[in-house]
């Protein structure tokens, strides 16, 4: 094991669990992202995955978890549990209201979790968690890219807003808890790297087959207007994810660490443009 262990440095993280109850009303429209199907099924397939996602994070950190000796990181791991539970209830919620428009979620669902139970039953712990690591990086680096450009929500319904804006500034919050748990108890930078590979191959693809099978059930396949009006959005020249590669690439750095990009102003925002959605439900703690 190496013995080079990033870690966040005590009391630099605020990671408070909040229970949102989000009720998701049946008249939102199929098309709920700029009525656009190819953005509204695209973010619909991650929907789909995070409920079973989340409890492989929550399963990878807790193994390690009688090994953490810092009271604050134990502390943490607590919190980051309790926030991806949470995720996960949400995001259940919202598929739910997805399922009752003919799309179908029941097999991307059972089809992520037989996904899930082969990989937990086929690599060992140390990649789990390494790959638990890798998705977090993923979702902290669109959550921050969310946090820093909302306008990129402004096409989704009003009331879908608050639940993906309240999960970006939750995956900001947790970010380095997964690694700081890798980092203390693994600390193999070759696992660490070459499973960040692997993942980012595997995370595209299934990503794009989950968009393509919700666009086929819909009809929508040969939309090809809103395929490249959504492209447009996402990588075209203002594009969501152009910019982002740098902080990707940061990854594969051996002195990477999540927090060398501080977020905390990108937090705050997010959490004041939230309060706006949900008044005083939402803590502003950050």
């Amino acid at each position: 094991m190496s013995t080079h262990t990033t870690v966040t440095p005590a009391g630099t993280t605020n990671i408070p669990v909040r229970r949102m109850d989000f009720e998701f009303d049946d008249a939102i429209p199929k098309y709920w992202f700029d009525n656009n199907p190819f953005l509204t099924m695209l973010l619909t397939g991650l929907s789909c995955v995070f409920p079973e996602g989340e409890r492989m994070f929550m399963r990878a950190v807790r193994h390690y978890q009688d090994q953490i000796t810092d009271p604050e990181l134990q502390k943490e791991v607590r919190a980051f549990i309790g926030q991806e539970a949470h995720h996960g209830k949400e995001h259940q919620s919202f598929n739910n209201l997805m399922a009752k428009k003919d799309l179908p979620i029941a097999m991307i669902e059972a089809f992520v979790k037989q996904a899930i139970a082969f990989e937990e039953k086929n690599l060992s712990k140390e990649r789990m968690l390494a790959k638990t690591c890798a998705l977090e990086h993923f979702t902290a680096m669109f959550a921050e890219m969310i946090l820093e450009h909302p306008e990129f929500l402004d096409g989704i319904d009003e009331r879908l807003k608050p639940l993906w804006l309240w999960h970006a500034v939750e995956e900001s919050e947790h970010k380095a808890v997964a690694y700081d748990v890798y980092q203390t108890a693994v600390g193999s930078y070759w696992t660490r790297v070459s499973e960040m590979a692997v993942t980012s191959v595997l995370f595209s693809f299934f990503t794009g087959l989950h968009t393509v099978q919700l666009m086929r059930a819909s009809g929508e396949q040969r939309n090809v207007k809103a395929i490249a009006q959504g492209l447009n959005k996402l990588v075209g020249r203002k594009g969501f994810f152009r910019g982002m590669l740098p902080q990707y690439l940061a990854y594969y750095r051996p002195d990477f660490h999540p927090n060398q990009r501080d977020s905390t102003a990108l937090r705050n925002k997010g959490l004041l443009l939230l309060k706006q959605y949900l008044g005083d439900k939402i803590a502003l703690a950050a």
